[in-house]
């Protein structure tokens, strides 16, 4: 078990089949009602990808929703990005979409993890599966 968050174990654990979590960077709006998981310490700190890659342990993963800006605005974490859901989630289904369209999206998003992650675009919205 690597998670140590229990606010981020508690919001997994209520996700069903289709309900989103999202993960985003120090800049991202978090709409009015919607959960705040404010990991943000610091400029980078924790990560984008390295809150993903704790939280990918934690909960079945059906598909994802990324800006599509980021492939290129941030190429790096682009290609980071798929190298670490090729690894933790194979098959999954990699949905591109304008930010303006992301951000409508999260408004129905169970919670929203805010990391102090200071790359363009760094924000995933996890469509929670079923392990049955």
């Amino acid at each position: 078990m690597r998670l140590l968050n229990s606010e981020i174990s508690y919001e997994i654990a209520k996700l069903g089949h289709t309900d989103h979590i999202c993960i985003g960077d120090a800049g991202l709006p978090i709409p009015t009602g919607i959960k705040r998981i404010d990991m943000a310490l610091e400029r980078n700190i924790p990560t984008f990808m390295g809150t993903l890659d704790v939280v990918l342990d934690e909960v079945q993963v059906e598909g994802v929703i990324i800006a599509s800006e980021m492939k290129e605005l941030s190429p790096k974490l682009y290609t980071e990005l798929l190298e670490l859901l090729n690894k933790k989630c194979q098959g999954i289904k990699i949905e591109e979409i304008p930010h303006s369209q992301f951000k409508k999206i999260n408004q129905e998003s169970k919670a929203v993890i805010r990391t102090g992650e200071c790359t363009p675009y760094a924000n995933i919205i996890l469509k929670s599966g079923v392990t049955f």
